[in-house]
């Protein structure tokens, strides 16, 4: 009987990870106390995908693996599964052949699964494995209905019409309609058909953002989709009030409070994945705005090698973060991805020989082996008094989501100084900029050399479609502009996306850091003691090796990962 190939060897046979990448995971995996397969480790670590993984898997159970990214499936095919049965297995049927039916599956060896596909479509059937977010995302793209999302907002305003009775609320005066009223038509089938809809368009585009935003004449709905709205739809100014109540219910919000701003929260499960949505309202002069914030719990198991960092500066940063005292800021901007690097930074650190704590204002991701403490103003637990008790829990490593006050970056760095690892954020525009931030804060310069190690300043850019991708030249002086000496026979070539299906169009799909990667050294600290100005540390910090925003761009632009114009809107504006 042939032996079965440990799947650690495929991964390095496949050149999918190296032999100490598997080394390292599978020291993890001795230390963890549930038992992770290794490659849900080799996942957790960031040196190889769900993807690469499940690659690996069919390679040892000898099942061809099927990817399903951007597959079209005949109809006929799909006929064969009823989409409920195709959910309830997942599992996908993707061709026929020779009488014989190809089932991508999650589990290939499932053979309850195989029998009961057997008895549906009548076929023998041939199993495949692909990654079960990859079979979810094609069951809902696949077995949806032909119309569009436009003409299932036209439906369901249709049943709106017939099934509502809108004399209450066609004046257009919310203050008109009582609470009673609002409660009823939010309780409402057709309410409840908009709303979901709306929810299910926002996670299936991708989006990051769901805007409700009313108007004079209706209410424009529009997504976050790759850092740039996007308008979606419209509905009609009569179900607005019912709409916002709506979501004003499901985010446990008072809907009698209409002037002042809310927040709330919405857990769903949507496709077999677990979603949150920090829902926000803001008065406007037409009615109350809302924005949904998508929390795929999922997508922020990101490896340190999937941000996008170069391999110099991943390499300068994973030593960086092997330290065990000191504090390491992520700067940026709001939506500049700090929260998924500080994520990546702490799986990448959760070995289970360490305490690790964090307290956030909110808890955006539950991360498992981690303590996660929810800020609680009005029960007094701040930034400042939930570092403070954190301290005397034993913390190796400790993550505060944002510096805010003098008071919390006192007692960070104080924490830093007595042997704690601290990771947190700041809202500056670069890396050196964190120091002198610190410095506006009242913190005595001595207590900022002597405890901030590293700062990495971040921004994101879109990537440029894998399916539609294409090289250019790019003028002469244009090149001359970004700084790059090229010789005068010598061609460089850009690449950009023509647009297609897979992108909807936009040439881009996903997204990608820039980034921005300063080690405080002596030179540094000494500048800090003189209160120097940020630009004075700036030009210290590339002078000892650190590669700009700008820099890291224009290296992204010439691998062809993303754009010219991307960089110029997101990072050179700047």
């Amino acid at each position: 009987m042939q032996k079965t190939e440990a799947i650690g060897d495929i991964f390095i046979r496949m050149e999918l990870a190296t032999k100490d990448q598997i080394n390292q995971a599978l020291e993890k995996q001795a230390l963890l106390k549930r038992k992770d397969s290794l490659g849900d480790v080799l996942v957790s670590m960031g040196f190889i995908t769900q993807r690469d993984c499940v690659r690996g898997l069919g390679e040892q159970w000898g099942v061809p693996f099927v990817d399903l990214t951007d597959v079209e499936i005949e109809p006929a095919i799909m006929k064969l599964v009823a989409q409920n049965a195709a959910r309830k297995l997942k599992v996908l049927p993707v061709a026929k052949n020779n009488g014989k039916l190809t089932l991508a599956m999650k589990n290939p060896l499932d053979i309850f699964a195989i029998d009961e596909v057997r008895m549906m479509a009548g076929l023998d059937v041939e199993p495949a494995i692909a990654p079960e977010e990859d079979i979810i995302n094609a069951i809902s793209r696949l077995y949806r209905s032909g119309i569009s999302s436009s003409d299932q907002v036209n439906d369901v305003i249709k049943e709106f019409d017939s099934e509502i009775d809108f004399t209450a609320v066609d004046t257009g005066d919310e203050d008109d309609i009582s609470i009673e009223q609002l409660r009823e038509l939010s309780e409402e089938a057709p309410v409840i058909k908009l709303a979901n809809l709306i929810i299910s368009r926002g996670v299936s585009d991708g989006a990051s953002d769901i805007h409700l935003e009313p108007q004079k004449n209706g209410v424009k709905i529009r997504l976050r989709i790759d850092g740039i709205l996007h308008e979606v739809m419209q509905v009609p100014k009569k179900v607005q009030s019912s709409l916002i109540s709506r979501f004003k219910i499901m985010a446990e919000m008072d809907i009698a409070t209409k002037r002042s701003p809310q927040d709330g929260r919405i857990g769903a499960m949507i496709d077999g994945k677990q979603f949150d949505f920090r829902v926000s309202t803001l008065p406007s002069v037409f009615g109350e705005k809302i924005v949904l914030r998508i929390l795929d719990k999922s997508s922020i198991s990101v490896g340190l090698h999937k941000l996008g960092l170069l391999p110099e500066t991943l390499e300068r940063f994973e030593t960086l973060i092997s330290r065990t005292y000191g504090i390491i800021l992520v700067t940026g901007p709001t939506g500049s991805g700090k929260s998924t690097t500080l994520y990546s930074v702490l799986s990448k650190l959760n070995s289970g020989e360490k305490n690790i704590l964090t307290i956030e204002d909110p808890v955006e991701y539950e991360l498992e082996g981690l303590t996660q403490v929810q800020i609680n103003n009005k029960a007094g637990l701040t930034f400042a008094s939930g570092l403070r008790s954190m301290l005397r829990q034993d913390p190796d490593i400790a993550m505060i989501g944002e510096i805010r006050d003098s008071e919390t970056a006192t007692i960070a760095t104080e924490a830093a100084l007595t042997g704690h690892l601290v990771l947190s954020t700041l809202h500056t525009n670069d890396a050196p900029g964190a120091l002198t931030r610190m410095v506006d804060m009242d913190i005595e310069p001595f207590l900022i050399s002597s405890s901030v190690i590293g700062v990495i300043a971040q921004r994101l850019v879109r990537v440029v479609c894998p399916k539609c991708k294409e090289p250019y030249q790019p003028p002469r002086d244009a090149i001359k502009r970004l700084g790059i000496e090229v010789d005068g026979d010598t061609t460089v070539s850009f690449y950009r996306g023509r647009g297609c299906d897979h992108c909807r169009g936009n040439g881009y799909k996903g997204r990608i850091g820039v980034y921005e990667l300063m080690i405080v050294n002596d030179r540094i600290r000494d500048l800090v003691l003189q209160k120097a100005s940020s630009h004075l540390i700036r030009e210290v910090a590339i002078e000892t090796g650190m590669k700009t925003l700008k820099e890291d761009a224009i290296a992204k632009i010439l691998l062809g990962i993303t754009t010219l114009e991307e960089c110029m809107r997101v990072v050179y504006s700047g």
